[in-house]
């Protein structure tokens, strides 16, 4: 469950660069930032389904 915090936390770290750093809507830095921040919260949000998953299971 830890690791699955500091993936939604990496996510939104990537958010703000994405929205700081972009100097358009389609930057391509902000593209790639968008890209990873998306990868991150999918990770964490199966992580968590993964915990929960296994925790129903015992």
């Amino acid at each position: 469950m830890g690791m699955a915090i500091i993936y939604f936390a990496m996510g939104i770290g990537f958010i703000y660069l994405a929205t700081q750093f972009g100097d358009s809507t389609w930057d391509f830095t902000t593209i790639i930032f968008a890209l990873v921040a998306t990868l991150d919260f999918g990770v964490g949000f199966r992580m968590l389904s993964d915990h929960f998953r296994a925790k129903k299971k015992k």
